[in-house]
């Protein structure tokens, strides 16, 4: 084998050496192909740049469906919404609820949706049931699997399809992608595949993962070129006969296996037609042979490599990475860093028989749409904290219908959240009214009790605040407790000393008189 493959690279070497000028004036009409596809590519739909990140044989394509269905079928998770699929006859109904999963599952752990799940379907087993709910109830239900605007177009879109469709939901990816407000490219096709049969490829991050170290594309995988290419792939590998199992198995291999870190490239079923992990061994046994030789093995890439070099669209900019392996694909643009907000919040309670809770509601429309919160104000960056204090102290007196002054708001301390392209600071104070003090209130607040504010339709970041609450609240409640069980015990100890007996005297230090010899015999026994 070590022979085969010295061979090979001398070969390599040599044809690199003796047919340069060749090499370079037959590249020319290579990148003339590759514009003529980028043409072809903007009125056809069509991009196949290199035949290296292409699945060109047919053959190839049909051993890795066959692998990767072994695989899910013996590996694949029990998940109610794959059950529904498969077990409800209501074309409608199944429709309905793969498109409840997918709108759940976007950028949300699966172990996280699965209860959210059951618990939606449980109670709008329909799209005509969820078309009746109001907005309110949705958000309630919605409240702590983040990104709320995705039930909002749940909800919406719900009731244009029984306002509009007739209670039909979309029969197509593009009906599905035209007709529901929320669905993209990606959800109409995981949809219609699942749950309709269409024969079309999705494509998610999972499957952009899958697909990239597959077919060793390494450029920027937000990119039009890859983007088109991935969705090329999708299309040509998708079983014809399975459709919406070959996505899922897609998908649970990017999950399970295939994963951004640490991938199990021992335990992948298609492993074979990976040209990442190719790579990786090339470049292990490239190292044990130099090694031995003490040579710094020389970049020389394999014949089986894209041939068209630098001028490629989907082959890596950067340099091959040792440490990565199979990591070095897909290369994905740095991320921006998340915009710093501080938001003042003040935790409202009104006394009586049970507590009450002031909250306000978002506006209908951007971050947090339509949720409950406490009354907030976004600290600007030009404004003391002092003057957004008694700003929102003057906002707290108006919905209350009391007059507050900030003195009377008490600082809790702050609370972190972090959203996808924020990072929020809530600087926390609390106020107690007494029963009675607030008697008006505007039309978008309302007094909850503790157990009805904690159903309510609330963000993670409420949560939070009154979670720092409550912790304070019990550490006051201990140190006061601690102060007054020191108090009392000082108090015992003072009574005890007061009272208590003289220490028992043993017969050395009786009070009784001894006689000389035995106080001298006594002596000499402790000596």
């Amino acid at each position: 084998m070590r022979c085969l493959f010295t061979s090979r690279l001398r070969s390599v070497m040599h044809r690199g050496k003796r047919t340069g000028p060749e090499m370079v004036n037959t590249a020319k009409p290579t990148r003339k192909r590759c514009k003529r596809a980028v043409k072809e590519e903007e009125t056809t739909d069509v991009s196949p740049l290199s035949t290296y990140h292409m699945f060109h044989d047919a053959a190839d394509a049909e051993l890795l469906r066959s692998q990767l269905l072994s695989w899910y079928d013996q590996e694949k998770r029990k998940l109610p919404w794959r059950t529904l699929a498969v077990t409800e006859p209501d074309l409608n109904i199944r429709t309905y609820g793969v498109w409840v999963s997918e709108i759940m599952l976007q950028q949300t752990q699966v172990a996280t949706v699965i209860d959210y799940y059951n618990k939606w379907m449980k109670r709008w087993p329909t799209v005509e049931d969820l078309a009746a709910a109001t907005l309110e109830e949705v958000n309630q239900m919605w409240a702590g699997l983040g990104y709320y605007s995705r039930g909002k177009r749940l909800h919406e879109g719900a009731q244009k399809v029984v306002s509009e469709l007739q209670g039909q939901m979309p029969r197509t990816a593009n009906n599905l992608l035209k007709q529901l407000p929320g669905v993209g490219r990606y959800t109409a096709a995981a949809i219609s595949s699942i749950a309709l049969g269409q024969v079309t490829g999705a494509v998610d991050g999972n499957v952009i993962r899958v697909l990239c170290r597959m077919r060793a594309i390494g450029a920027d995988s937000t990119s039009p070129a890859v983007t088109d290419t991935l969705w090329n792939l999708a299309n040509t590998l998708v079983d014809p006969e399975r459709p919406g199992d070959f996505n899922q198995a897609m998908m649970e291999l990017g999950a399970r296996v295939c994963t951004p870190k640490g991938p199990l490239c021992s335990q992948c079923p298609v492993q074979s037609h990976c040209h990442s992990y190719n790579k990786v061994k090339q470049e292990k046994n490239s190292r044990k042979l130099f090694g031995k030789l003490d040579i710094k093995p020389p970049s020389v890439p394999d014949i089986e490599d894209c041939m068209t070099g630098g001028t490629c669209p989907l082959c890596p900019s950067e340099p091959w990475d040792e440490e990565l392996g199979v990591q070095n694909f897909p290369r994905k643009p740095a991320k921006k860093p998340p915009r710093v907000e501080r938001t003042l919040t003040c935790v409202v309670i009104r006394s009586g028989e049970e507590d009450e809770y002031l909250l306000t509601q978002r506006p209908n429309k951007g971050l947090l749409a339509g949720l409950w919160e406490f009354p907030s104000l976004l600290q600007e960056e030009k404004s003391s904290e002092v003057k957004q204090k008694k700003a929102l102290c003057a906002e707290i007196s108006r919905i209350s219908g009391m007059h507050l002054t900030d003195d009377l708001m008490q600082l809790v301390g702050e609370v972190v959240h972090i959203f996808s392209h924020i990072h929020q600071t809530y600087v926390v104070h609390s106020v107690r009214l007494k029963d009675g003090d607030a008697q008006t209130q505007c039309g978008n607040t309302q007094w909850l009790t503790r157990s009805a504010l904690e159903e309510a339709a609330v963000s993670t970041g409420v949560k939070k605040i009154l979670k720092r609450c409550d912790s304070v609240d019990r550490q006051k409640e201990q140190k006061s407790n601690d102060g007054k069980m020191k108090k009392h015990g000082s108090t015992k100890n003072r009574q005890n000393l007061g009272t208590s007996k003289k220490p028992r005297l043993d017969a050395a230090d009786s009070s009784r008189q001894l006689s000389l010899s035995s106080f001298f015999r006594t002596v000499k026994k402790e000596c």
